[in-house]
């Protein structure tokens, strides 16, 4: 079995258990458990596993590339009280949300569609879907944030002081799921009598098979979409406010990356973990009235070079509706001064673990170097089923 670590204290035993399972397979190498840790598709969200000539396809993510990017502006921060009905328009008129969220007009530009999308069967049938999708925002936990970044150390690279800044988080869409659904298929396929059947979700595919290198090849260019889908975002939003940026910042956390540890190539799986690498800065947000942070790496080697993605889940989608309650909501956004356009009752603050928390329980995978508070937040509305 390969060895793992752990960080954080009662972490969920479903998540701690899918982490042994996956080290047990014959393709595994080492991995890491992060402190938002909560049950995902075979292998955890907030799980780490660097495997040998192999990648898993769900150890990667069904919203593949998912990620988050932040722009900061040369706006007052005051606009947040004073203007937010400026920005609240901003967000409504230049991104969408939900299932199947999409521009029938007025779609969106970006290089990345001028790449070669015929490589493979897979991403050229979703190739005008994921035209129409560029720029939203999806359902579940997704989210576009204005709020107030706190600089506290000038190597964010900034002076030290408060900033109005948009956040956001989104990924591959529809496209990234049929990818994943498709290659998971075909790795369960593929590893069907070589595993036992409780390992199903981590059936893997091998990188010099044909379907390894296809798969890879799509994983990538969902990479590179899901990085456009913010792009767009964060230009239309600035274009829409004739803003500036002075300061931008973003990264994957459900990719799978080809790295050197322990003087070997291995390939490192983070779903729901963000890269922390010596110097690399990254963003860790909390919950819609929890702060977020942009954090830069400590290169951890116990970590894989890893750290969380979130606060992480405290309780499942199914729970938290069943325990909440809008009226009970609103105290709580209206102590955090937050004003908040939309979201489903799976998201509010209560079903997140307490991301203060778990940053201290990572305090040796990365460094603080400012702190985002949201103030307008905008998710996909109530009653949507979340993608990832």
């Amino acid at each position: 079995m390969a060895e793992y670590k752990k960080w954080g204290d009662g972490l969920d035993p479903a998540s701690i258990n899918q982490m042994a399972m996956a080290c047990r397979l014959p393709v595994s190498v080492r991995g890491a458990l992060m402190p938002d840790a909560h049950v995902g598709y075979g292998l955890p969200i907030g799980g780490v596993l660097a495997t040998k000539d192999a990648v898993i396809p769900y150890a990667v993510g069904v919203d593949i590339a998912c990620r988050v990017k932040m722009s900061v502006l040369d706006l007052p921060v005051s606009m947040l009280d004073a203007q937010v009905d400026t920005l609240k328009r901003a967000i409504e008129k230049e991104t969408r949300f939900g299932i199947g969220a999409k521009f029938d007009r007025g779609r969106r530009v970006h290089p990345v569609l001028d790449e070669d999308w015929n490589f493979s069967p897979v991403v050229k049938a979703e190739k005008d879907r994921a035209w129409a999708q560029l720029g939203t925002s999806g359902s579940g936990n997704h989210f576009v944030d204005f709020g107030v970044l706190e600089v506290r150390d000038a190597a964010a690279g900034l002076p030290k002081g408060a900033y109005l800044a948009v956040l956001s988080h989104s990924g591959s869409r529809g496209t990234g799921a049929a990818v994943c659904a498709h290659f998971s298929k075909t790795a369960k396929a593929k590893c069907r009598g070589v595993i036992d059947d409780k390992y199903r979700d981590l059936s893997w595919l091998a990188l010099d098979s044909h379907e390894g290198e296809e798969y890879w090849q799509c994983m990538e260019l969902m990479g590179r979409y899901a990085a456009a889908n913010h792009v767009c975002i964060h230009r239309h939003l600035v274009e829409h406010l004739g803003a500036e940026v002075l300061l931008d910042v973003e990264n994957h956390h459900n990719f799978a990356w080809k790295e050197t540890h322990d003087g070997e190539e291995v390939v490192v799986h983070r779903k729901g973990a963000t890269p922390a690498g010596a110097g690399v800065l990254g963003i860790i947000p909390g919950s819609m009235t929890a702060p977020g942070y942009l954090v830069r790496g400590k290169g951890n080697d116990a970590s894989l070079h890893s750290a969380a993605h979130g606060a992480g889940r405290q309780m499942s989608r199914t729970q938290a509706k069943k325990l909440f309650r809008w009226e009970h909501a609103r105290a709580a956004l209206d102590e955090a001064g937050v004003t908040l356009l939309s979201a489903g009752l799976d998201e509010l603050p209560g079903a997140y673990k307490d991301i203060r928390q778990v940053m201290a329980d990572q305090a040796d995978l990365v460094e603080v170097l400012a702190e985002f508070q949201p103030r307008l937040v905008k998710m996909a509305p109530a009653g949507e089923r979340p993608e990832d």
